[in-house]
């Protein structure tokens, strides 16, 4: 079953109810307002933005998106962009293009003007929704993408080299016929990347999507009467998949636009929100906040959140003590996954397994794992090889890239790339990764990327980037720079000169020194990483 019925399905069940909730704690009088189901509420001393759509309205607007691609021609297979902020606008836009048979194709909001032109050519994409924050780096890269034929945009003010979706959308009729899809049909394109920085496109089918879905509401047992609150970004397989088990099941989702703690801990008390999915560095900022007085639980009614889980990044043992004294009512999950495997969930902890915190868990509902050799074979328990998956959410292929696809697809098995050990209780510990992405507060930084851009610089001989232990943010970036003799380049130089990175690329800490190759001339990172304690290491997770 194609997993737009699902949202026929709330449509016609719960009709009236609210589906989501968009909330921006940080109002601007330049915001650019879209669709008119919005309120401005007053709340103690501040203001927020606030938007709702009922399940009906979720069902409509994506029908209305639905009949505007097929009249401007798009059908099934052709792949069509989503370039948002997190918004009201995302879901009925995403559900909307896979009504059509199209791919949706999420598009990271990071992305600069080269990447948005590099994906859009790989992953053939033929039309692009696009919101205000973007018009400069689409505009930029639009000539670069000759097959991109249609360009709407979502907002006000309309660029001069787009449509204005949201007035073309209002004449659209608010019922579509729906095409038939099979579980088989190709459904979407999602973005990853390896150690070159270079992304893949990642294909899945809708039966990936299904069974995020299912696998979600099993692990945590959502109901109707559940809501969740999202915050990461809907680009992404993580936070979106975890929403598919509410999704499922007819129940409300909030989308916050702020990470602050106040914000996170006001908005749960506020919506009444059961499940909350953070990221390391969000969870260790609110409970520093409530250690340093800024936020005092007694002032909040949280008595309907129910559920904290964790994903994208590894999870401090200690991490976990600290919010189960704060929060002693939760349940806590870890949530191992990858794009290849439509995110989260293909590995978890469980609920009922708090004992095992610091394991990323045991194989997911539906799915099979084990831990294996260069051969395939699998190791014995303790030994460490590499993590590999099984089961209906892994991808259909890397697109158009058959020598990456056979790289990871062993038959049915997919080769992650992540080095892990099992315990005794079969539970799985990650050790280390083969590639070399660093891990920053939820988000992949490519290391040959920063590397790439530093050799520009006129007095840097070699250079190499690693990720380096964090306590909030899990890892950030080293740059380790030799310069050339005689050089006087200080670090206030290096840092000036990498105002032109991206702020998240910009390497956290500057180390001045040799850079190790081996004969063939690459680059000894497992020596950087002994070097400069970066090496990850299974004691703290398994041990205190």
């Amino acid at each position: 079953m194609p997993i737009t019925e699902i949202l026929k399905q709330n449509a016609r069940k719960y009709g009236s109810e609210i589906a989501l909730v968009e909330i921006n704690p940080e109002v601007r009088e330049d915001r650019r307002v879209t669709w008119k189901e919005y309120e401005l509420i007053e709340r103690g001393s501040s203001e927020e933005f606030r938007r709702e759509i009922t399940w009906s309205v979720f069902e409509e607007k994506a029908n209305r998106c639905a009949n505007l691609l097929v009249s401007r021609g798009i059908k099934k297979g052709d792949k069509v962009a989503i370039l948002l902020m997190n918004c009201l606008e995302w879901l009925p836009l995403y559900f909307g293009i896979l009504k059509t048979g199209a791919l949706v194709v999420p598009m990271n909001y990071r992305y600069s003007a080269d990447e948005i032109q590099y994906c859009a050519d790989l992953a053939d994409v033929d039309a692009l929704f696009f919101g205000p924050e973007f018009i400069g780096r689409v505009e930029e890269s639009i000539d670069k993408m000759p097959r991109v034929k249609l360009l709407f945009y979502v907002g006000d003010n309309c660029p001069t080299f787009a449509e204005n979706f949201l007035h073309l959308s209002a004449n659209q009729p608010s019922a579509f016929k729906d095409l038939p899809l099979t579980d088989q049909d190709e459904a979407a394109i999602y973005f990853s990347s390896g150690t070159t920085g270079f992304p893949k496109a990642i294909l899945h089918n809708h039966e990936s999507l299904m069974h995020a879905c299912r696998t979600e509401q099993k692990h945590h047992g959502q109901t109707h009467k559940d809501v969740f609150l999202c915050i990461p970004p809907l680009y992404h397989t993580g936070a979106k998949m975890h929403w598919f088990g509410s999704f499922l099941v007819g129940g409300k989702a909030v989308l916050l636009k702020g990470v602050k703690p106040q914000t996170i801990i006001k908005t749960a008390a506020e919506e009444k929100c059961s499940i909350v999915w953070l990221l390391v560095p969000w969870a260790q900022d609110i409970l520093d906040a409530i250690d340093r007085g800024e936020i005092n639980l007694d002032d909040y009614d949280l008595s309907a959140w129910r559920l904290m889980h964790i994903g994208a990044q590894p999870v401090p043992k200690s991490l976990i003590k600290r919010w189960k004294a704060k929060f002693p009512n939760h349940q806590y999950d870890t949530n191992y996954g990858l794009s290849e495997s439509i995110g989260p969930g293909c590995v978890h902890l469980g609920v009922e397994n708090i004992d095992k915190v610091g394991a990323i868990g045991i194989p997911g509902y539906g799915w099979q794992a084990k831990v294996i050799d260069e051969q395939g074979n699998e190791v014995p328990q303790g030994e460490v090889g590499e993590l590999a998956v099984k089961g209906p959410g892994v991808m259909t292929c890397y697109y158009k890239d058959p020598k990456a696809t056979a790289e990871v697809l062993h038959g049915d098995w997919l080769w992650t790339g992540d080095m892990a050990m099992k315990d005794e209780d079969g539970f799985i510990y990650l050790v280390d990764r083969k590639k070399d992405v660093i891990i920053t507060g939820g988000e992949n930084l490519y290391p040959v990327q920063i590397e790439d851009f530093l050799r520009a610089h006129p007095d840097i001989k070699d250079v190499a980037v690693i990720g380096i232990p964090h306590p909030r943010l899990g890892e950030i970036a080293a740059a380790i720079i030799e310069l050339k003799p005689g050089s006087a380049t200080t670090e206030a130089d290096i840092e000036a000169f990498c105002q032109g990175l991206p702020r998240y690329k910009r390497p956290r800490k500057i180390i001045f020194a040799e850079v190790p190759r081996n004969p063939t001339g690459k680059i000894e990172k497992p020596k950087l990483r002994e070097i400069y304690g970066a090496k990850r290491l299974v004691a703290e997770q398994v041990g205190s």
